[in-house]
């Protein structure tokens, strides 16, 4: 059976609502990232068997099959085909799935994964903003419950007994952090620059330094007057876009690339839709099972901060080690751009686990519904 690798990651840095990323066109940033995976890898884009794009909100700037309309703003020739998948915020985690598992297949030689989302030029639920979303059974099989992903991370808080303080300090964490691994170049070689009406823009901008929890106990609650989730321990509005390129082994060699890490396995898995953040876990728990490793065999663990709460939990119930749980900190300090994230979030990791010559890493997001993505890499 053929394996997969991942040869290339690449990712814009990640803007903040409204922010330096705001005048881009969702498909041209999706296009900046495809243009640099040819530059850094020299290959001919025709050789690219399909395109597998992440993207949540598809409609207005990100509708009519965004991952096609990048191909042809990336000046690629017209016979790559593109798509576009939506698995809520594992969108782009699930397009790597996709690729890697159309390699291991034999459908593709040579495929791109990858995502976006234009938080600020398609507002968070403009997709929901017509229509009946979920459907009258859905909604008679959960008593009418109005779906909400910050109601559910109140409920998992008050599930696991985690505190404000307990939140709070988390979401400092992921602040400080970032901010080291900014300062010491830790995402340079992964950034893509993206030049803009205002310059260059090249950093990650949601980081807000000298965060403590101090500083966001003055926040309030946001779902409720007595709760403890608030905007300060959940992820930020962003944009934001990354690509992957997969092949096997044996292609790699023949095009002269080198593989940064080995797609070793996946799983998905779903859970309680109400509380709808807590997927990761099982999700992970299938994933270990079906590799016969243990969470301590994994050096490093990227499980998206969509909320304080989720990465948390997931922590205490599989009894991971908390140094290795986003050791660059998260969507807390730099941003979720839905769509974008589960391709930004392995790009991260790959090249963490080369700069600090580690073998296994993990990576699991939550995800709208109750759904959730984990998926394996190996170093090579």
């Amino acid at each position: 059976m053929p394996e997969a690798v991942i040869v290339e990651a690449v990712r814009t840095p990640i803007g903040k609502r409204n922010g330096s990323l705001a005048g881009v066109h969702a498909v041209d940033l999706s296009a900046h990232v495809l243009t640099a995976l040819i530059e850094r890898t020299g290959i001919d884009p025709g050789i690219v068997d399909d395109v597998v794009w992440g993207c949540v909100s598809q409609v207005g700037d990100q509708s009519s099959n965004i991952g096609r309309y990048a191909v042809l703003a990336a000046g690629w020739p017209e016979t790559v085909p593109g798509i576009t998948v939506n698995r809520a915020c594992g969108s782009s985690q699930a397009a790597l799935e996709q690729a890697a598992h159309g390699v291991i297949a034999g459908q593709y030689d040579v495929v791109v994964a990858g995502g976006v989302e234009s938080m600020s030029r398609v507002p968070l639920g403009a997709a929901r903003t017509t229509g009946q979303p979920y459907g009258p059974k859905v909604l008679e099989r959960y008593d009418n419950f109005q779906f909400n992903q910050g109601t559910g991370a109140e409920l998992i808080s008050q599930k696991w007994g985690f505190s404000r303080n307990d939140l709070d300090s988390f979401a400092s964490r992921s602040h400080a952090l970032a901010a080291a691994a900014i300062d010491a170049g830790a995402f340079t070689d992964q950034i893509v620059p993206v030049p803009t009406e205002t310059g260059v823009f090249e950093t990650d901008e949601g980081l807000r330094r000298g965060t403590t929890p101090e500083t966001l106990a003055k926040l309030k609650p946001s779902f409720s007057e007595d709760g403890v989730i608030h905007a300060g321990n959940a992820s930020q509005i962003s944009d934001g876009a990354a690509a992957l390129l997969v092949t096997t082994p044996e292609k790699a060699k023949e095009l002269g690339l080198t593989p940064i890490a080995r797609y070793k396995a996946g799983a998905v898995s779903g859970a309680d839709p109400i509380m709808m953040l807590t997927g990761p876990i099982p999700a992970t728990e299938k994933l270990l099972s079906r590799t016969g490793l243990s969470i301590g065999d994994i050096g490093a663990y990227e499980v998206n901060e969509a909320f304080a709460p989720v990465p948390m939990a997931w922590a205490v119930e599989l009894g991971a080690d908390q140094e290795r749980l986003n050791p660059l900190g998260g969507a807390i300090a730099v941003g979720h751009p839905l769509g974008g994230s589960g391709a930004i979030l392995m790009t991260r990791l790959i090249h963490h686990m080369r700069a600090n010559d580690i073998q296994y890493g993990l990576q699991t997001m939550c995800e709208g519904g109750g759904t959730a993505n984990a998926t394996l890499v190996e170093l090579v």
